[in-house]
């Protein structure tokens, strides 16, 4: 079969290639997974990279989401139940850039056929993200603000049509003004053009609690790191939160324990795949069914910029970090 892969880490679009590699067999308790099409997610490149939490042991196939026909399983009741069935392919391990991918039955999820391949493909990292963080663990209230960095990106996006939905305010940071103006178009309540070479962290520090309250913010996510994320921890009112979900600088958060000792603040890391490791299967069918009707609305559907096969990976990664790029990049395996 063809795989995409990468012998060392390092840019994507300088080693990947496709290969030809063995069709992988399932062992027990395992599917293999015919794959239709999977997305070009920001933790790919990191995976590629060498950045990400899980590390590659080269050669390596990325691809962490997607969506495919369960053709064959290894043995076990879950995956009989699966068979020839269409399935989100959650690949903790990595592995979706291929004809086939064999993961643990556990780890796809039967998905609604009045889905496109497209919304399928694209079904679980960023909606599911956007709703988890936004409602299960800050569970935002109603008429609050919510900072969120990275706005332009088709997560931050999917959180500002949310809030529209359910009630919460967005204060939207982006680099760009004309990433701003179109957040503005979107319906984001507030947008912060914040580029760190030309503003400074008490800038938008202050932008923050003009905006959102007089003592600063109550709930935030981070996807930045450095000196953007940094300013939104400073910019935390009593007993504030902020989630750090991503790593987009390479910078580290740099604050004084000062910072959150006199306000009772707090910084926590979120990282879906644990949130969803550790739920129940209950929970599991009742959130897939949410946000298929989410998806289905528009409210965390996914802009798609551009479909690409296996052999157009190196084009496929180079759209998918064009800023002028919007949407999301698919690679269409079948």
């Amino acid at each position: 079969m063809k795989a995409v892969q990468f012998r060392q880490c390092g840019d994507p679009s300088a080693v990947l290639s496709v290969s030809d590699v063995e069709k992988p067999v399932p062992r027990a308790g395992e599917v293999l997974v015919r794959m239709l099409a999977t997305p070009v997610n920001p933790s790919d490149l990191m995976f590629v990279r060498g950045r990400y939490t899980v590390p590659a042991q080269c050669p390596a196939t990325p691809g962490f989401e997607g969506v495919g026909i369960v053709e064959a399983s290894g043995g076990g009741l879950r995956g009989r139940l699966f068979l020839n069935r269409r399935v989100v392919v959650l690949n903790r391990k990595g592995g979706n850039w291929a004809e086939y991918a064999v993961v643990p039955a556990t780890e796809v999820i039967p998905i609604s056929r009045c889905l496109s391949v497209e919304q399928a493909a694209t079904f679980f990292v960023n909606p599911a993200t956007a709703w988890v963080m936004t409602r299960e663990v800050l569970r935002v209230p109603q008429g609050d603000w919510l900072v969120q960095s990275a706005a332009g990106s088709a997560l931050g996006r999917m959180i500002i049509r949310l809030g529209k939905s359910v009630g919460f305010k967005t204060f939207n940071i982006v680099r760009r003004e004309s990433q701003a103006n179109e957040l503005r178009q979107l319906g984001a309540d507030h947008v912060e053009v914040f580029d760190e070479k030309c503003n400074t962290s008490e800038e938008l520090v202050a932008a923050i609690k003009k905006v959102t309250h007089a003592d600063g913010t109550g709930f935030a996510i981070d996807a930045v790191g450095g000196a953007t994320g940094s300013a939104i921890v400073h910019s935390l009112r009593q007993r504030g939160r902020m989630l750090a979900y991503g790593t987009l600088s390479n910078e580290p958060l740099v604050f004084s324990p000062r910072v959150l000792m006199t306000t009772g603040s707090s910084v926590e890391g979120f990282w879906l795949g644990s949130f969803m490791a550790n739920v129940s299967l209950p929970f599991k069918l009742r959130f897939v069914q949410r946000l298929t009707k989410l998806i289905g609305s528009g409210v965390l559907g996914t802009e798609i910029a551009g479909s690409y096969s296996l052999d157009q990976i190196t084009e496929a990664v180079k759209a998918s970090e064009d800023s002028t790029v919007s949407g999301k990049v698919l690679l269409r395996v079948s």
